[in-house]
């Protein structure tokens, strides 16, 4: 049996549900229990497993998904125990399309973010590239970055190189037929996309750039956007 849990991850709006499609259309199996149901903001489907919002306190669920993939915001990865192994899909996606998207599905939900567009663009972007940082030093996890703005345009693409990345025998047709173009409703007049990202970084304390007071106060207000959204 593969041990090797794989994760796709990223902020919300970043593009993982298409991501969780794919890998599901491809052959992987995906551990989602349909709880959360698919709407307007997702209707294919979320591709949620409730359990992981719980893996600050309980993180016994991880055996149960094993050779699986399953999604997880990118704020929980800090999380994963380090005595297993994780191949994570990291969906990257222009901020400015995220916050517009975000800003959508809170309005469907009745919600308000207390914390204007600009800020948390600042937060994110901060979160960004200490997660980066910090992932690019855990030897348990090896980590493919994927820009969504890539993932619409060329599809084959993608199927093809993530296919090696997970040293699975994916259906590619399969893959690439799921990816349903009409649904990239935010698009960036200003998008400045990369192409797939593989490799590592220098490994840095994402601690260093800001003072633990205010690393703190900015975890929670992005934190408190994410419940918001129904991600935590």
């Amino acid at each position: 049996m593969n041990d090797v849990i794989t994760i796709v991850s990223g902020l919300p709006r970043s593009g993982t549900s298409v991501m969780m499609g794919m890998l599901e259309a491809g052959g992987m199996d995906v551990a989602v229990d349909n709880i959360r149901e698919a709407d307007e903001d997702n209707p294919k489907g979320y591709y949620e497993l409730e359990k992981v919002k719980d893996i600050k306190s309980d993180y016994s669920w991880l055996d149960n998904v094993q050779g699986k993939v399953v999604k997880m915001v990118s704020m929980l990865l800090y999380e994963l125990p380090s005595t297993r192994d994780y191949n994570i899909i990291f969906m990257q996606r222009d901020i400015g399309e995220i916050l517009a998207s975000q800003r959508t599905m809170l309005q469907r939900k009745g919600n308000r973010s207390d914390i204007n567009d600009e800020e948390m663009g600042k937060l994110f972007n901060r979160h960004l590239e200490e997660i980066e940082n910090w992932l690019a030093g855990q030897k348990n996890m090896r980590v493919f970055y994927v820009n969504y703005k890539n993932v619409i345009e060329d599809p084959r693409n993608i199927a093809q190189v993530i296919n090696h990345f997970l040293n699975e025998t994916l259906n590619i047709e399969k893959m690439v037929e799921t990816v349903d173009r009409s649904l990239y409703r935010q698009r960036s007049a200003l998008m400045k996309a990369s192409d797939v990202i593989t490799g590592t970084k220098e490994s840095k304390n994402p601690l260093e750039s800001v003072e633990s007071v205010e690393k703190e106060n900015d975890k929670e207000k992005i934190e408190a956007q994410l419940r918001a959204l129904g991600y935590m």
